[in-house]
């Protein structure tokens, strides 16, 4: 009987999807320990947008949110989503930068880390898959699914060898937009399985509809994990949802360590928390539709939903159709490239350019720019002349690796920084995210305000009103997290 593992993702790609990666730790603290009891192979938990977000909008470290998970969850494999060379940031970092996060990251708690590079360029892959396998992780080599004149199956086998002989354990099929179709998951998942001979793993989006389907002939192939979310979390441009899936898997013979009835709990706690993002307005019900027209534009939800903010903020929504024509026609011209972060972006923001310019790159951003120079790695395709030569006038472009032009950037920017780091992580939040870690850092630097004081203001304050509320609830005590690099009791489950 074939073993298939299951990957929850609602701890991280799931609520990016949908309330666009504002949970913070205090919303799902409390299901963790259930959550670590429930027989995933992984739990998606960390990486992608997470780090953005705690230092943009949490107001939470990062890194300490890490060691509360690992802590909370001490045997299951917790899993991160890394971008190559761009590390969790929108651009290539040097390689001394990269191997150091990469080094963090497995001292305060990841197993896996899922390494991917929007051009599948494998020399933005290397230096963070090394690093991954120098300090005892799993590497998870990371294929960018999407559909092109230049997407053959062949260049995928070849990639995937590539990530094999670099010294992946295992290989993901990223299908970001949901745009895989069930032949082309079960000819791709074959084909790796004869020609990689390495365990393969599926994560796509429910955002056109396709999402089981293309799952349950992936595994039919021979896929040895795939990608979900709990119920409440799951739908539109989330995950297929987990219960729904274990039920099929295990309809059809397959073997699931998932507990359905740990499953149930977890989708019972996330319930109330996407009741309150649809109140409020976080979540959108527009991204829990289904879009086929996915399946054209090839377009991820997350970034239909981007292109419709940017429209709005120029009084422009009417014209989201145009712009949804465009991007095709933009990602062709850059020699079409995956749509994935930060392609996705580049594309989308060139597209709306386009469009609301009327001539097609009479503006230009900075990374079309960048892009167009070969800062971003070698472009799957060739790249319209017309529009190098138009953007670059006579700038020929690099064929280089950009991050062999960098210089080691770690230890001068722990001694610039100084006491403002207290430790090597904070110089990595530094070196990804600059302005948003300095900010946090002196929101953290901050002294705390004498709770006499803070208590005699809000007596004053109730007095005036002449009316009484009840006191908050005392704050329960800071759980013991363990130090950097001390992973204490945990085991873990290792595939195959």
């Amino acid at each position: 009987m074939q073993k298939v593992g299951i990957t929850e993702t609602v701890l991280r790609d799931a609520q990016q999807s949908l309330i666009a990666t504002r949970m913070p730790y205090s919303d799902f603290e409390g299901i963790l320990q259930t959550i670590n009891q429930a027989g995933y192979y992984s739990v998606e938990c960390w990486g992608g947008a997470t780090f953005d977000t705690c230092l943009r909008y949490l107001n939470e470290d990062p890194w300490e949110r890490l060691r509360k998970i690992r802590a909370a969850m001490p045997d299951t494999k917790l899993q991160m989503l890394l971008r190559g060379q761009n590390i969790l940031g929108y651009k290539p970092y040097p390689d001394d930068v990269v191997e150091k996060f990469v080094e963090y990251s497995i001292k305060n708690g990841i197993d896996i880390i899922r390494i991917f590079d929007a051009l599948n360029d494998p020399r933005n892959l290397e230096v963070a898959v090394k690093a991954t396998k120098k300090f005892g992780g799993i590497a998870s080599g990371t294929i960018c699914f999407t559909i092109s004149p230049v997407h053959t199956l062949e260049k995928y086998i070849e990639l995937g060898n590539q990530l094999r002989d670099m010294g992946c354990d295992t290989i993901c099929i990223k299908d970001m937009a949901g745009i895989m179709g069930p032949q082309e998951a079960f000819d791709l998942v074959r084909a790796l399985k004869q020609n990689v001979k390495l365990p393969v793993v599926i994560h796509t989006h429910s955002t056109t509809g396709l999402a089981p389907l293309t799952m349950l002939k992936a595994v039919e192939a021979g896929a040895d994990v795939i990608d979900t979310a709990i119920s409440s979390m799951s739908g539109g441009s989330s995950q297929y949802a987990t219960e729904s899936m274990a039920y099929a898997l295990r309809q059809l013979g397959y073997d699931l360590d998932v507990d359905d009835k740990k499953l149930k709990e977890i989708a019972d706690y996330f319930a109330p928390i996407q009741k309150k993002g649809i109140e409020s307005g976080l979540l959108d019900p527009f991204v829990l539709g289904t879009k086929a027209g996915a399946l054209v534009y090839q377009i991820p939800g997350g970034m239909i939903s981007n292109l419709l903010s940017q429209l709005k903020q120029q009084n422009a929504a009417d014209r989201l159709d145009e712009v949804l024509l465009e991007v095709p026609k933009v990602k062709a011209d850059l020699g079409h490239p995956p749509l994935v972060t930060p392609t996705s972006q580049i594309c989308g923001v060139q597209a709306v350019m386009n469009v609301l310019t009327g001539e097609r790159y009479k503006m230009v951003s900075n990374e079309v720019r960048s892009y167009l120079r070969g800062e971003y790695g070698r472009a799957p395709g060739e790249v319209n002349p017309d529009v190098i030569k138009k953007v670059l006038k006579d700038e020929v472009p690099s064929t280089e690796r950009y991050a062999d032009r960098l210089a080691p950037a770690f230890e001068a920017t722990r001694e610039k920084l100084g006491s403002k780091a207290r430790c090597d992580e904070d110089v990595l939040s530094y070196l990804v995210f600059p302005q948003l870690a300095e900010k946090y850092f002196e929101k953290r630097d901050q002294p705390a305000e004498d709770p006499a004081a803070v208590a005699a203001a809000a007596a004053a304050v109730a007095a005036s009103t002449a009316s009484a509320a009840p006191a908050a609830p005392a704050a329960p005590a800071a759980s013991a997290v363990p130090a950097v690099g001390v992973k204490v009791g945990y085991s873990v489950r290792r595939l195959g």
